[in-house]
């Protein structure tokens, strides 16, 4: 109980999470949700193309289904999307955000080991690596035009790094991991508040301030970095020589994110100012339960701390399920907090459920 009000003190905006049902935890019941929620979304597939970002975020999460599920319909699915893509990233040859959709190809791979699944990801990696941009990360599309080839916004951090570290492990070539640990410390340095264990989405939001007075840290854009931190250290050899510094990060964020948690389970478009924003959002609560979920999973996060901040949160994300598997409460695409239609939805925030929902359901009970 103590551990429940330390994590909820200043933020107790909202009713407390609803209680979790008998079965809310129960294995089967969870895999059977994200089932229900991963067919509503092929049955409903969004306007993007189907190598972006929104979709590429959506094929990890399922994945992740598809490790648990005992149905093979969602491994062929993403067998067929990468088949219709011809195995390419999308059309950006430096753009983290098309480079995500190559996570899914990797990891496809590792089971069918058909070398074309990977073929135009190596292709692309090798021309980057053979023609790097190292300019600076200011995002200023007119002072400074190629800042979206580099990772210069905190969303990349999940788009970009763990596709690199992927193919890294999975071809054996050690430089896919270098470079991707080398960009990330490099954007990190650049985007992290070392007081507030937070990231900025940009340098836009360095001397901004919320009515509050306090920073703007936006909850999706935090949620991609805790959730890359997550999928990076599933990567990194576990005798890698930054795997300690990863450590170190993801631990830092994973406690002040706990803290900051709202009494309903969610968190606030704006981390540091929901009274401004006090819509639930299933987004950035979706990839925060992931990266929570998995941390007490691997053993890196203290269970008795951090569980029922998963558990309030994964109960906070069924509230966000109708009865047909749309998910609700998804801030649409954007890079700031902002107030939306509670009813919208975006596969993305789907792949993050997904995700989640994968941990959640490996917590013993």
């Amino acid at each position: 109980m103590k551990n429940a009000l330390i994590a909820c003190v200043g933020f107790a905006l909202a009713p407390l999470a609803p209680a979790a049902g008998p079965t809310d935890f129960a294995p089967e019941s969870i895999v059977g949700t994200m089932e229900r929620v991963a067919d509503w979304q092929l049955a409903h597939p969004a306007k993007w193309n189907a190598t972006d970002w929104e979709n590429g975020a959506f094929y990890a999460g399922v994945m992740a289904l598809a490790d648990v599920s005992q149905s093979p319909r969602f491994r062929e699915a993403m067998v067929r999307m990468g088949e219709g893509n011809r195995w390419q990233l999308g059309p950006v040859v430096y753009s983290a955000d098309d480079h995500v959709v190559g996570q899914t190809y990797v990891d496809l791979y590792r089971t069918a080991h058909d070398l074309r699944m990977i073929a135009p990801m190596r292709e692309r990696f090798d021309f980057i690596l053979a023609h790097p941009k190292d300019g600076n990360l200011v995002f200023d599309p007119v002072g400074n035009p190629d800042h979206l080839d580099k990772w210069s916004w905190c969303d990349s951090l999940f788009m970009g790094p763990a596709a690199w570290a992927k193919l890294s492990r999975a071809t054996g070539d050690g430089r896919y991991l270098a470079f991707a640990v080398s960009k990330w410390w490099r954007t990190s340095d650049y985007l992290y508040d070392r007081d507030e264990h937070l990231y900025y989405r940009d340098s836009r939001y360095f001397t901004q301030r919320e009515k509050n007075g306090r920073r703007v840290f936006w909850a999706r854009g935090n949620g991609w970095v805790l959730a890359g931190l997550a999928r990076m250290l599933q990567e990194l050899p576990a005798d890698h020589p930054s795997r300690e510094r990863f450590v170190e990060q993801y631990r830092q964020m994973s406690e002040r994110i706990a803290q900051i948690q709202n009494a309903d389970g969610f968190w606030r478009s704006s981390l540091l100012d929901p009274e401004s924003y006090p819509m639930q959002e299933s987004s950035g609560t979706g990839f925060f339960c992931f990266g929570l979920s998995w941390g007490v999973n691997a053993g890196l996060l203290d269970r008795a701390r951090f569980e029922p901040v998963v558990r309030r949160a994964w109960s906070a994300l069924l509230t966000c399920v109708d009865p047909d598997g749309r998910l609700t409460h998804v801030q649409p695409v954007g890079y700031m907090p902002v107030t939306f239609d509670p009813k919208y939805t975006e596969p993305y925030s789907v792949g993050a459920f997904l995700l989640a929902g994968r941990q959640v359901a490996a917590l013993s009970p």
